[in-house]
């Protein structure tokens, strides 16, 4: 199965969309219900970071910073200015990948620690943006954001929150797993091989580079929205430096260049803090170990490391059957 998970997209498409329709048999309270729901979101943004890490190979320490547009984006609309959600939504994705379009080719010129190094600044200057600015979104307290409304049916109840956030998750995978398999996604595995070997072959790494620095930016803006209606309320926390080396750490553990593995790393990593408070003092302790561990003996990332690991035992157990 995790064999599938890795890189069998049917099979990896049978068992996202198994585990979205069947979890709620465990569910059992509205706290188990708020914790999937955060897998989801994180799992959302995590997919198309993967894109931008993960194929491309272009890293961004930043990403929080889009997370935050699009939640303060479509609080400031629906709150100060009395937008409907359908309308302030859409727009707050939009204005983030605007946004990254304008950035995106001048900071993707950029490799290695530069690279790095620039996408820092721009989530810092979000995140300054967002703290000061105190009359539009209230500043280090954060804003109230309304419920989520569409076509006169608000949205509220986690229940309900788990039905749109799983349906939306289990879009955004079909989506990635169909630009993967385009011709885009074919050039993005090239870049990622050899920038020169690429552009050597005609393909335009700048647009190529952009286009993944968009997607990523507006999946994580969609999903900051949908994270700031949910809550129904907002602050500066979910544009900070620590929240965008969250969302890398969840991609790098669950296995970069693997779609399933990015909602796998964004499960795990949500939920592992929830299992060890009762380690109380020592739980980040645990935790930090826990992940150390991983990557010393899983490198890769969880699911590339045990789907390579299955088709190892799997090709051993045919030659066994041949030899006997």
């Amino acid at each position: 199965m995790l064999q599938r998970l890795a890189s069998a997209r049917s099979g990896g498409m049978t068992v996202l969309v198994g585990a979205v329709l069947l979890l709620p048999f465990a569910l059992t309270n509205n706290y188990y219900y708020e914790v999937a729901i955060l897998v989801g979101l994180n799992a959302i943004v995590c997919v198309g970071l993967n894109l931008l890490i993960g194929y491309a190979g272009q890293i961004s320490l930043g990403h929080a910073g889009f997370f935050g547009l699009g939640a303060y984006g479509s609080a400031i609309l629906s709150a100060r200015y009395g937008w409907p959600g359908a309308l302030a939504l859409p727009s707050a994705i939009a204005l983030a990948a605007a946004l990254a379009y304008a950035v995106g080719r001048p900071i993707l010129r950029l490799k290695g620690h530069y690279l790095a190094m620039a996408t820092l600044g721009m989530g810092i200057i979000i995140s300054i943006v967002v703290t000061t600015e105190d009359r539009y979104t209230g500043g280090p307290d954060g804003m109230s954001v309304p419920p989520l409304g569409v076509l006169g049916w608000t949205l509220t109840g986690e229940r309900s929150w788990y039905w749109v956030v799983g349906g939306v998750l289990v879009l955004t995978v079909w989506l990635a797993l169909n630009l993967i398999d385009s011709p885009v996604g074919r050039a993005l595995r090239a870049l990622h091989g050899s920038e020169v070997a690429a552009e050597v072959t005609g393909i335009d790494s700048a647009r190529h580079k952009v286009i993944a620095f968009v997607l990523s930016a507006a999946l994580a803006a969609g999903a900051g929205a949908l994270t700031a209606h949910y809550a129904g309320f907002i602050t500066p926390g979910k544009v900070s430096f620590v929240h965008s080396i969250e969302l890398v750490t969840m991609v790098v553990f669950g296995g970069m260049a693997s779609t399933f593995g990015a909602v796998v790393g964004a499960a795990v990593l949500t939920t592992l803090p929830q299992l060890l408070t009762v380690f109380k003092e020592y739980e980040m302790v645990v935790f930090g170990g826990a992940m150390m561990m991983t990557m010393i003996f899983m490198p890769k990332g969880l699911v590339p490391t045990l789907a390579a690991r299955l088709a190892l035992r799997e090709r051993t157990d045919e030659k066994a059957g041949h030899g006997t």
